[in-house]
């Protein structure tokens, strides 16, 4: 990352940029940084302006209390505003609810594409299963038990307990401790973990929805309503992909869908 910006709440907001170009920003979800979806970057990058940002509380980028998911808003809207004052909106997993919430708000946004938001609405006890996670994590937090918050979280995707054991032994540990407040940030911009679907009702950008074909149903599901509740919202399932979606797949499809 090489490049600062300043949102409107004084926070610095630390991005990179690739290739020549419509812009086009992409959006981390959880335990993730820029980094994380750089690779994705790599397949757009031959015919769009792409940016990968560090979002507030993680990575190279600052942070400033209280947090609001309306300041991260403000810190995509500030980085269109960097960008020539459009792009298109690539979130994922639950930076994808981010790029939903920042079309929602009115931000001049072009085109909107995200990979399976985990919203609950499908999954048995998703409701309740949200709310306990909510509850836990900010106990956790509250406290300074940063490992604990990060087990929940990993808990709550399903990992195996022994692999979660495993991790936290391995070197990339410290680094997940270290990003663990910013999963009460993730936890926020997902709401009460349903489609909010009266906020997606609102959105006039074109949008496409992409799920991977081997994900869980209630993932798969999940993502349909968003591409059926937005106007203009397509649907797209990607054969043998999961949540960890490989780049090399899901970036020919969003580099259609963007080309418009």
């Amino acid at each position: 990352m090489d490049k600062k910006t300043i949102s409107t709440d004084g926070t610095s907001i630390t991005y990179e940029i690739t290739g020549e170009g419509p812009v086009v920003i992409l959006v981390s979800g959880a335990m993730s940084t820029g980094g994380t979806v750089a690779p994705l970057a790599v397949p757009l990058s031959a015919r769009f302006r792409v940016a990968v940002y560090d979002r507030r509380g993680r990575g190279e980028s600052g942070d400033t209390a209280p947090y609001a998911v309306e300041r991260e808003v403000e810190d995509l809207a500030t980085l269109i505003e960097t960008m020539g004052g459009e792009a298109a909106l690539c979130g994922v997993s639950s930076g994808g609810a981010l790029v939903l919430e920042a079309a929602a708000s009115g931000l001049p946004v072009r085109q909107i594409a995200v990979y399976e938001v985990p919203f609950v609405d499908f999954l048995e006890g998703g409701a309740r299963l949200h709310a306990e996670y909510t509850a836990n994590l900010a106990e956790a937090l509250a406290q300074g038990r940063r490992g604990d918050a990060v087990e929940l979280f990993l808990r709550l995707t399903g990992m195996a307990e022994q692999t979660i054991q495993g991790a936290r032994q391995s070197p990339m540990w410290a680094g997940m401790e270290a990003i663990a407040p910013s999963l009460a940030y993730d936890n926020a911009v997902m709401g009460d973990g349903l489609a909010p679907r009266e906020r997606l009702a609102s959105i006039t950008a074109p949008l496409l929805a992409v799920a991977g074909g081997a994900s869980p149903s209630w993932m798969r599901e999940a993502t349909r309503t968003v591409a059926e509740t937005v106007p203009e919202g397509t649907y797209r399932s990607l054969e043998g992909q999961t949540h960890m979606v490989e780049p090399d797949v899901l970036g020919p499809v969003l580099a259609e869908f963007f080309e418009g």
